[in-house]
């Protein structure tokens, strides 16, 4: 790394508990076979931009979205096996293409009809192509309000 080598700002998605992604029930996260990253149980059903970037694409189940910056690739993840819902319960707000920032709203999820149909809350975002040289840096700390300053990848 050089003197010039750039940071990525990581900021929250969503108010909540801050986790390791290793705290994630969800085994294909908590593994790290995806990638490295954090979760968050969300104490509010706004969800934001984690990162500064552009949305590459948006699941069609409304659950997965994914950004890129800065050569780096985002897999925001909202609630474990919520795919099966089929979209309901979540309502997004960007598109592909679409520039965001931290204070990007992306869309909104009613994390009590989530429970409800027997699915975890956790929300997921890792980085899918770190190189060996790179690491996730997060700050201490564990209550945090969406678009608050985590952590950041150099």
């Amino acid at each position: 790394m050089g003197l010039f080598s750039k940071k990525t700002e990581l900021y929250a998605p969503v108010s909540g508990v801050i986790k390791s992604v290793f705290e994630t029930s969800d085994e294909l996260f908590s593994s790290r076979s995806m990638g490295d990253g954090f979760m968050i149980e969300p104490n509010s059903k706004n969800i934001y931009s984690p990162i500064k970037g552009k949305i590459v694409s948006v699941f069609p189940t409304k659950h997965a979205i994914a950004i890129k910056t800065n050569n780096l690739e985002f897999l925001l993840h909202i609630g474990i096996d919520t795919v099966e819902l089929n979209g309901e319960g979540f309502e997004i707000n960007i598109s592909e293409n679409d520039k965001v920032d931290q204070n990007t709203l992306l869309g909104t999820v009613d994390f009590d009809f989530i429970k409800k149909m027997g699915k975890k809350t956790d929300v997921i975002f890792i980085c899918t192509n770190l190189n060996e040289t790179q690491k996730i840096t997060l700050f201490d700390g564990d209550k945090i309000n969406h678009s608050d300053n985590v952590g950041f990848i150099k």
